[in-house]
């Protein structure tokens, strides 16, 4: 059965890390949904956190041959644990001085923040979950979305877990 997995790869910080993680989930036809990398705790390792769809069987092949490139650490499916997942989106839109009010209340309900005002536009940020996100995008399409740039997932498991 197809179900979304958010897997988290602590890997050594080297050049050619990224292409060689990414190319294996391709060649498993896996496709990545997003995909984060940032640092982590541990001086040297960075943290990647890949957000796929694909079948259990499968995500245990990939994560078999994950172990068997040498720069990565530790594979975590961090969907198979209770967790905390986020995003970040900017989204420029249209906003004539008329229509801000009413996009103020959405942004306010959305607990987002407008980061930029332009003469005829509006610059808002969201964090939150995937569907946070995708459901603030809609609210803001009717205004006309200028340019649009999100993060990509980031996520932990919940709790003392590591």
């Amino acid at each position: 059965m197809m179900k979304r997995h958010t897997v988290a790869v602590l890997v050594n910080d080297q050049p050619g890390v990224l292409q060689r993680v990414s190319g294996l989930f391709g060649r498993r036809g896996f496709n990545i949904e997003s995909i984060t990398v940032g640092t982590s705790e541990e001086a040297g390792l960075s943290r990647m956190v890949i957000v796929t769809t694909g079948d259990d069987k499968t995500l245990e092949q990939v994560t078999k041959q994950l172990y068997k490139l040498i720069d990565v650490i530790k594979v975590v499916d961090l969907s198979a644990n209770p967790m905390v997942g986020r995003e970040l989106a900017l989204i420029k839109v249209t906003a004539e001085p008329g229509a801000r009010p009413e996009i103020m209340g959405v942004v306010e309900t959305f607990r987002a923040a407008v980061v930029d005002i332009g003469t005829t536009s509006l610059m808002v940020q969201v964090v939150g979950d995937t569907d946070k996100i995708d459901a603030m995008i809609e609210l803001m399409k009717p205004y006309g979305i200028r340019e649009l740039s999100r993060t990509g997932v980031t996520a932990m498991v919940r709790g003392s877990a590591r």
